[in-house]
């Protein structure tokens, strides 16, 4: 009876279809991620709120990932994947102007009983951390889209927000004001040169970056920027070429850790062409770091262009463009991370010229969206 009894056991198992081996596996729960930036209304030594979550939710293990400013403070959350995740903050003696997550403010809820208290709710639906990383990012995109052959983003670096290793050395102020001009002059050079048209043509890209000093996600330091080229459309194009171009406290650029998907970072200094190829190793441009701090920038089939500067004014304050040798533009970019405000201004530099341009851009201060642009241009 018990052989017949674990036969008709077997034989039902085998009808079902259903036996130990095929059994489903146990599911876990799913785990989102979401992040939000508490902004002060004031400025002031740097602190933490005091953050309620529900249940389920809990703080990303890190220090990285919970971080005070003296503009703001920064925390990202997970637990299971929800629209909304409410979250209540009580910061004694500390007003707190706004929230953001991602690139949007959040409506706030204030406890008329309580005024330190502050309510918000925020997604949770990011696959990591890292990809949330827009919420503490202060980019604003000139040029976005791969297939018009340049990506450029211009990074807002407000001492107050200064995060990580960057509240351990004087704020780079002269390196912010330096990259931002020599990203414009060089924007300048790929569009005249015809660059950023045989790119598009290729199917390939430029992009062009500073740094970042308010992101703990990312170590981005010391000064730097980059005249990167994708051999593709996306940033993971085999055999990218990208620069980091080091500045000094001077603003003046002065070394060249060139990484070259696949093959490693070369390393080059004033007077060492840097060549960067596409991806089937045709020459594309030659990129040579001045001794004044400038760049020599030689497409492969020219013309020639440098960037340079007058030694009384210096990078920080304008760079000035040379085409085969003569002088062809100058430019001058201001950003005022403060209220949202950057104007850039070019103007011919050859004799006669009349030429005069100058772009101002209305930005959001804490999202770094775009608000307006403008621009007047005088032949």
């Amino acid at each position: 009876m018990v052989r017949l009894t674990a036969l008709l056991a077997v034989l039902a198992s085998l009808l079902t279809g259903v036996s130990a081996a095929t059994a489903d596996p146990v599911q876990t729960e799913a785990v989102a991620y979401g992040a939000f930036r508490v902004v002060r209304a004031t400025p002031g030594t740097p602190a933490t709120p005091e953050v309620t979550l529900p249940d389920g939710y809990s703080f990303v293990t890190g220090n990285q990932y919970r971080t005070a400013t003296r503009a703001d403070w920064y925390g990202f959350i997970q637990g299971p994947p929800a629209d909304l995740v409410p979250v209540t903050i009580r910061w004694p003696g500390i007003a707190v102007d706004t929230v953001v997550t991602g690139r949007t403010r959040v409506p706030l809820t204030r406890d008329p009983a309580d005024p330190d208290v502050v309510g918000f709710s925020v997604p949770v639906t990011g696959a990591s951390a890292s990809a949330l990383q827009p919420t503490v990012q202060m980019w604003t995109y000139l040029s976005t889209a791969t297939s018009t052959g340049l990506v450029w983003i211009m990074e807002h670096n407000d001492p107050d927000r200064a995060a990580g290793a960057w509240t351990t050395v004087p704020a780079p102020t002269t390196e912010t004001k330096a990259f931002l001009n020599m990203l414009t002059a060089v924007e300048a050079v790929l569009r005249d040169s015809g660059l950023i048209a045989q790119a598009v043509q290729r199917g390939h890209f430029f992009q062009l970056e500073g740094f970042e000093t308010n992101n703990t996600l990312h170590v981005d330091n010391p000064p730097h920027w980059h005249l990167s080229y994708y051999p593709g459309l996306t940033t993971g194009a085999p055999r990218a070429t990208v620069p980091h171009f080091w500045i000094d406290r001077t603003g003046r650029t002065f070394y060249n850790g060139q990484d070259v998907q696949g093959s490693g970072r070369s390393r080059y200094y004033p007077g060492d062409p840097a060549p960067t190829y596409d991806g089937a190793a045709n020459l594309v441009v030659t990129l040579t770091i001045r001794q004044d701090g400038g760049l020599d920038i030689d497409p492969a089939n020219g013309p020639h262009y440098s960037l340079t500067t007058d030694p009384a004014l210096g990078f920080p304050t304008e760079v000035r463009i040379l085409k085969n040798g003569q002088p062809w533009r100058w430019i001058r970019v201001t950003d005022d991370v403060r209220v949202g405000l950057m104007i850039t201004q070019t103007g011919g530099l050859a004799p006669g010229s009349t030429f005069r341009q100058t772009t101002i851009r209305s930005y959001d201060p804490l999202t770094s969206l775009v608000v307006s642009t403008s621009t007047r241009t005088t032949a």
